[in-house]
């Protein structure tokens, strides 16, 4: 029993809210009321209500936010050493572990993902800021082997000003794991989380305030993202952005940056395959294969949204598959059922258009399908668990990201088709592979294309290994040493001496 969580559930159940919730931008240390009157509301997607309202931001929030972190970069946040950087990280992480109750359940309520989920996603953000600290004051450059007259060497700068388009399906994790580098970079940041869930960014900036952080170094400007996000990509104080979320608002952000050549990092969509071989231990690839597809409702850019099983092994593997899958639950969030809902309306119709199309294009659909009800959860936005047997790779179903509940099943013979397979989309964001010969798994893992890939335990690793994709999928990396680099810039020095 969690005393503290226990209070705070009960408090949401009695109330439909929470006292103390943020309603306005943090900028320049502080909560700041917008230039308008102009409010929109939070949903629970687990009960389909409104339960926070929030301000819609514009172009002069961000104007304000962008002019208080480039202040910032001019002040003590510049001139600070990388190790009392790393300090100021480590007590942010401080911060988040003190305060991971509040910070869960906001999350599972604006999200809308179970509350073990939220959870983890907050440990995640305290390891996130302890890697960052310990990185702060280890990225160091080179030395150049020239003529003995000559002394060269690199060194790794702060890019600047880094934006920050925060995405619904993670809101703090992935506010974390691109915040975290970035401030130990020595970057200043300017963040827009999705209008479908801004709060938990609001939070994380109140708190890294409290840990020390100076006012101005991390500004939450909050609003939709035809006003808010769009003044942000496009602003010319702007030095660097990463943007995680679809590809044609990903493209949109391209077209936005180039017109002051502004470095972008992209995390875009996925269909990512999940191989499962004829020599597999077949209980942890089921294990695997549920929990690649269904953790958070499906709404994963790197979910596990292909199965590929070699042909010999379909048959028995998809019948133990429809049995585990026909005794998932569905529920609320903060009843940590085995999945939850899906966080809009808009999205559960997306979702269910996409199953419809395929199924009359007479793709078989194996298990769900449909849109549901709990009795336990009523007017929350849910859809079954759903298996769709794909009857051609070329198909919209293989082909297109569905980012739900929806698993897309294909055959294939052997390894080599199965490698085909995977690479048969326009996406390359990851893979994973369950068999016994790790020679096997080898040759898969260097012939695929993906940022990464994983071997027997699908989402295997951490904030230690670097995440990003290919192709359609984006390019850049996140996570790992790489991730600090994405906001750094190389200057090489040369003197003759």
């Amino acid at each position: 029993m969690n005393p503290g969580l226990d209070a705070l559930i009960a408090e949401f159940r009695r109330t439909g809210t929470l006292s103390g919730l943020p309603r306005e931008h943090f900028i320049h240390g502080a909560y700041q009321p917008g230039s308008g009157s102009a409010a929109l509301e939070t949903f629970d997607p687990g009960s389909g209500q409104a339960f926070a309202q929030f301000a819609a931001g514009s172009a002069a929030e961000v104007d304000q936010a962008v002019d208080a972190a480039r202040r910032a970069l001019r002040g003590a946040w510049g001139d600070a050493a990388p190790a009392e950087r790393g300090r100021t990280l480590a007590a942010i992480a401080q911060q988040v572990r003190e305060h991971a109750d509040r910070l869960a359940l906001v999350e599972s309520l604006d999200s809308g993902k179970r509350l073990c989920e939220a959870q983890a996603d907050v440990r995640g953000v305290v390891r996130a800021f302890e890697y960052y600290a310990g990185a702060a004051d280890k990225m160091q450059g080179d030395s150049f082997p020239l003529d003995k007259a000559y002394v060269g060497f690199s060194i790794e700068e702060p890019v600047g000003v880094a934006a920050q388009i925060i995405p619904w399906n993670y809101p703090l994790g992935t506010a974390a794991r691109g915040i975290a580098p970035a401030l130990a970079a020595g970057c200043t940041v300017v963040a827009k989380p999705a209008e479908q869930t801004p709060l938990s960014a609001l939070m994380l900036a109140e708190l890294a305030s409290a840990a020390g952080l100076p006012d101005g170094v991390l500004n939450v400007v909050t609003g939709e993202g035809a006003a808010a996000g769009a003044a942000l990509v496009s602003h010319p104080g702007i030095q660097h952005i990463t943007f995680t979320g679809s590809v044609a608002t990903g493209q949109q952000v391209m077209r936005a940056a180039a017109s002051h050549v502004t470095r972008v990092l992209l995390e875009l969509g996925g269909k990512s395959p999940l191989v499962v071989l004829a020599d597999a231990d077949v209980e942890q690839a089921l294990h695997g294969v549920l929990g690649a597809i269904y953790e958070n409702a499906g709404q994963i850019c790197s979910a596990g949204s292909r199965l590929i099983v070699e042909r010999s092994l379909h048959g028995q593997f998809i019948e133990r598959l429809l049995d585990r899958v026909g005794q998932l639950g569905l529920g609320h969030g903060l009843t940590n059922p085995d999945v939850g809902p899906v966080n809009s309306l808009a999205h559960l119709n997306r979702i269910h258009a996409h199953v419809a199309s395929a199924a009359a294009r007479g793709n078989p659909v194996l298990a769900g399908g449909s849109v549901a009800h709990p009795a336990c959860a009523p007017g929350g936005w849910f859809y079954r668990p759903t298996v769709i047997e794909a009857s051609c790779a070329q198909d919209a179903v293989v082909q297109q990201e569905i980012f739900g509940p929806v698993l897309v099943v294909q055959q294939a013979d052997d390894l080599e088709q199965a490698i085909a397979l995977a690479n048969g989309t326009d996406y390359a964001l990851a893979a994973g592979i369950y068999t016994r010969d790790i020679g096997r798994a080898y040759r898969f893992a260097r012939q695929v294309d993906a940022g990464q890939v994983y071997i027997n335990e699908y989402f295997a690793g951490g904030i230690e290994v670097p995440f990003g994709g290919n192709r359609r999928s984006g390019f850049g990396r996140e996570k790992g040493l790489e991730g600090i680099r994405s906001y750094c810039k190389l200057k090489s020095i040369v003197a003759r001496v």
